[in-house]
């Protein structure tokens, strides 16, 4: 098929847009695809850049629709549509989503072959979407083996689509598809970063936060309680004779005893931003804002008798024939001239203190 003769553009009729032939035309399409290549690499989410290279397409080209639209990952549905143009048919049911059982879209999706349609009045398969629309051509949007959906242009004009502008639209087609496949593999680097990011917060032997964790939600509580006026307390436990634990019994069952702690320790940050954490060795730590000393100590009393309860077995402790704990509370009012270090040291010299006067026990000082 051959292009229509050059027609100057001041000298078309209002709202004519005719299509230069080479060599205007071979400048044109090169000029359009070296801008969607730009637009393909703009550092935005993959939805904006596919509305720019639909909107470049209509800004450019006598098209009156230019869309992308996106298989699911099955590549069963289409689930996503970015297009820009003039619409007035387009049916509501196939506007949010459709089977590549339905359309010409369906058709090229599900035979992998891009699709030249000369005469969409003839065409079985042709879902309008514009009145004016006579021809249309749809490329699969491919990554290597994975189809990721299909580029579709429909003209006014019936024999717009000659082989030179269908090279383009395949070669934009390329462009399209490796925009979605950078920016699937952001998503998912990006992903992957926040599921490192974190396990790193999450101590490995407990499944609790780690003192990473901690220390970074400590400093962030400080802050956030100093501007509200409210109270932040802690609570650090310490399993008693933790030593002679696994001298007597292992290292294992001592994993196993501390992992139970932790589970004990957890069922009592029952607050919405309570945090459990290993503090280091055989201490855990539960950071509670929003609570008083009073209530601390009460919180500590009770889970000291929940590991009483739970009976570890601990055949080398001089203080009880299970596992006990000893426990530090302190609590305060953050502000802007003290340091969260200051908790810290707070409830560790009541911690000691508890192991002092004979362990399992809980005990409270107040911050200097």
């Amino acid at each position: 098929m051959h292009g229509p003769e050059i027609v100057e553009l001041d000298e078309q009729p209002a709202g004519a847009r005719e299509v230069p032939v080479a060599p205007v035309w071979h400048a044109r399409l090169a000029g359009l695809l070296a801008e969607v290549s730009r637009e393909a690499l703009q550092g935005e989410d993959l939805e904006a850049v596919l509305r720019r290279i639909v909107d470049c397409l209509v800004r450019n080209l006598p098209v009156a629709i230019a869309s992308i639209i996106l298989l699911d990952d099955d590549g069963t549905h289409f689930v996503q549509e970015v297009w820009a143009g003039d619409l007035d048919l387009y049916p509501a049911e196939l506007a949010h989503g459709w089977p590549v059982s339905v359309g010409a879209a369906g058709r090229c999706a599900r035979t992998g072959e891009a699709q030249l349609i000369t005469d969409v009045e003839s065409d079985p398969d042709y879902v309008p979407g514009n009145t004016k629309v006579r021809s249309e051509y749809l490329v699969p949007i491919r990554h290597r083996a994975r189809l990721h959906g299909v580029l579709n242009i429909e003209s006014t004009q019936p024999d717009f689509f000659y082989p030179e502008a269908r090279e383009v639209f395949d070669a934009i087609a390329d462009q399209v598809a490796g925009a979605i496949h950078l920016a699937r593999v952001v998503a998912e680097l990006e992903a992957a970063n926040r599921k490192l990011e974190t396990l790193s917060m999450i101590d490995g032997l407990t499944g609790i936060a780690n003192r990473r964790c901690f220390d970074q939600r400590l400093a962030a509580e400080w802050e956030w309680q100093s501007v509200e006026h409210r109270e932040l307390a802690l609570v650090l436990v310490d399993a008693d004779s933790f030593k002679p634990l696994n001298d007597a019994h292992g290292h294992l069952y001592g994993d196993e005893c501390l992992r139970e702690l932790a589970r004990l320790c957890t069922r009592f940050a029952d607050g919405t931003d309570d945090l459990v954490a290993r503090f280091g060795g055989e201490e855990l730590v539960l950071l509670l804002p929003d609570r008083s000393l009073e209530a601390a100590v009460a919180l500590g009393e009770a889970l000291r008798r929940d590991v009483e309860a739970a009976a570890m077995r601990h055949d080398n402790s001089a203080i009880a024939p299970y596992v006990t704990v000893s426990i530090g509370v302190a609590a305060v009012t953050p502000t802007a001239a003290r340091s969260p270090d200051r908790l810290i040291a707070a409830a560790d010299r009541a911690l000691y203190a508890a192991k002092a006067q004979g362990r399992n026990r809980v005990v409270a000082a107040q911050v200097d």
